[in-house]
C-alpha cells in the first residue's frame, strides 16, 4: 500500500501504460481520477478499480482547467499527477511531416505539461507537497530515424522534468519522468510503421532483455517514483526499457 491514503490523476489512462499505471496506483492504495479523451475508456477503467473518469483533452486549457476542478471537488486536494497521455506521427523523413502532425504531437506530448502545471502546481504549492511524473520516452534518450519531431517532443518531456524539479523542490514538490521502451499499447503499431512479426521482431532484436515494455512495468515504476519510499528522488529520467538505451 505505498500509495494509501494518495490521490492521483492519470491522464491518458483509458489504455495502454496510463491504464496499468492507474491499476497498480489503486492497488496501492491511491484514489484515482482515470482521465483520456475517449470517455468510454476512461468509464471501463474506473469502474474496474474504483476511481473517477473523466474525460480531458490534455491539449485544451479550458479542458484541463475542468479535470482539475473535479479533482478538487472530489478530493480537495491533488497529490499526485502522471502526464501519460501521448501521441506519435508515423514513421518517415522529418520533412514530410504535415504541420497539422507537428502541431497536434507538440500539444499533446509538450503543452500538455504546461497546461496541467498551470492547473495543479499553485494547489501543490499551497499545501507544500507533492509529485508529478511525466511519461517520456527512450526516443528524447537515444533517437530513431523516420520519429524526429515525436523523438523530440519526449527530448522537450525530459528537459521540463528537469526544470520543473529544480524549481519545484523549495516548495516541497518532486518531479520524475518515466522513459518505457515501446510497449503493447495503441501507439505501438505506429512507432514502428505496421505491425508484423518480422517489424516486432527487428525491434526486439534492440532491446537486451528481449521484450516490451509492459503497462504493470510501468505501474510498477510509476509507484516507486511517486511513493514516499522515493522522497530524496526527484529531476531523474528513469529508463524502463530493458536495456535499450544502453
Amino acid at each position: 500500500m505505498r500509495l494509501e491514503g494518495k490521490t492521483a490523476i492519470v491522464t491518458g489512462a483509458g489504455s495502454g501504460f496510463g491504464a496499468g499505471i492507474a491499476r497498480v496506483f489503486a492497488r496501492e492504495g491511491a484514489t484515482v481520477m482515470v482521465a483520456d479523451i475517449n470517455a468510454d475508456a476512461a468509464a471501463g477503467i474506473a469502474a474496474e478499480i474504483g476511481g473517477i473518469a473523466q474525460r480531458v483533452d490534455v491539449a485544451d486549457g479550458a479542458s484541463v482547467a475542468a479535470m482539475a476542478q473535479a479533482a478538487r471537488d472530489a478530493w480537495g486536494r491533488i497529490d499526485i499527477l502522471v502526464n501519460n497521455a501521448g501521441i506519435t506521427h508515423l514513421p518517415k523523413p522529418m520533412e514530410e511531416v504535415t504541420e497539422e502532425e507537428f502541431d497536434r504531437v507538440l500539444a499533446v506530448n509538450a503543452k500538455s505539461v504546461y497546461l496541467t502545471a498551470r492547473e495543479i502546481v499553485p494547489g501543490m504549492k499551497a499545501a507544500g507537497r507533492g509529485a508529478i511524473l511525466n511519461i517520456a520516452s527512450t526516443a528524447g534518450l537515444s533517437p530513431r530515424p523516420r520519429l524526429n519531431w515525436y523523438n523530440a517532443s519526449k527530448g522537450w518531456m525530459i528537459t521540463a522534468t528537469k526544470t520543473m524539479a529544480v524549481e519545484l523542490a523549495p516548495a516541497g514538490i518532486r518531479v520524475n519522468a518515466l522513459c518505457p521502451v515501446a510497449g503493447e499499447t495503441p501507439l505501438l503499431s505506429s512507432f514502428m510503421g505496421e505491425d508484423t512479426p518480422e517489424m516486432r521482431a527487428k525491434f526486439l532484436s534492440t532491446i537486451p532483455l528481449g521484450r516490451f515494455s509492459t503497462p504493470d512495468d510501468m505501474g510498477e515504476a510509476a509507484a516507486f517514483l511517486c511513493s514516499d519510499a522515493a522522497s530524496m528522488i526527484t529531476g531523474v529520467a528513469m529508463e524502463v526499457d530493458g536495456g535499450r538505451c544502453i
